[in-house]
């Protein structure tokens, strides 16, 4: 049977204390946790590229047996107020080498980078060729390291540039951007699809990561998806990889946690 790989996100980033971030404990403690819940690997909302050295972090994932799944970008918008789309080249400039050392921070560890929060808000007409330009590069700098770049389509409460898949799939192809992979999240999905499902057969290979969250941004069974729809769909389109939960730690972050792991277990275990 086609296997999915599990994932929980840890952010040490204390302007995210709101976020969709299960583990916050200190990354010794927050490896150990997602060791001992049953996860495969971790996905990292890290302040900075030099808030811990990759030596550390293999090390972590080494001893724990877990795989580093992605690593986030958002803190340069939470902490810095930068955009790889902002009109201003210098913050513009600023915005992308912040990204690109994220990349880097990534890359050494074999896992790629996400570009949510710091795409912008697309509320200026030149938004999507900035979108397409920053995209093209940072694709090239991800190809370094042999993993992707993965590009997330937000729901419109957070973004205009792209709320859906198949609009975001198109514009990768239309600006022919390579190494670039979109990130289906479920909950925004649950906003602006139609049908998540069919949207996931649509973006097909397109697709490199998932976030799997349920509609009210909780563990998988804690709202009103149809989780098996959607992994029917993953199946339907070769889909090997992680299932991350970026999910509030409602009602604490164990059961949060637990909930995910036992969700995901019964899609691929016997």
């Amino acid at each position: 049977m086609q296997m999915f790989k599990s994932s929980i996100t840890i952010s040490q980033v204390e302007e995210a204390v709101n976020g969709p971030f299960v583990l916050r404990s200190p990354l010794p403690d927050a490896f150990a946790t997602a060791a001992a819940t049953g996860f495969n690997a971790v996905e990292l909302f890290l302040p900075s590229p030099d808030y811990v050295s990759t030596k550390e972090v293999a090390s972590l994932a080494l001893y724990h047996g877990l795989e580093i799944a992605a690593v986030g970008t958002g803190a340069g918008l939470l902490r810095h107020g930068l955009t790889i789309t902002d009109t201003d080249v210098d913050r513009r400039c600023e915005a992308l080498d912040f990204v690109f050392a994220m990349i880097d921070f990534g890359g050494r560890l074999g896992a790629p980078a996400i570009l949510g929060s710091m795409q912008g808000s697309g509320d200026h007409e030149e938004a999507r060729d900035l979108l397409a330009a920053g995209l093209r590069e940072c694709g090239a700098r991800a190809d370094r390291y042999g993993v992707p770049f993965i590009y997330e389509p937000l729901n419109r409460y957070e973004t205009r540039l792209f709320n859906r898949l198949g609009d975001a799939a198109r514009f990768l192809e239309q600006h022919e951007l390579t190494n670039v992979q979109l990130l289906a999240d479920l909950f925004h999905m649950n906003i602006e699809e139609q049908d998540p499902a069919s949207a996931i057969r649509d973006a097909g290979s397109h697709i490199g990561h998932v976030h799997y969250a349920d509609s009210n941004r909780q563990a998988m069974g804690f709202g009103h998806t149809d989780a098996g729809r959607m992994i029917a769909a993953l199946r339907d389109i070769g889909y090997e990889g992680y299932l991350s939960a970026e999910i509030l730690a409602l009602p604490d972050p164990e059961t949060a946690a637990r909930q995910t792991i036992s969700s995901i277990h019964s899609f691929i275990l016997p």
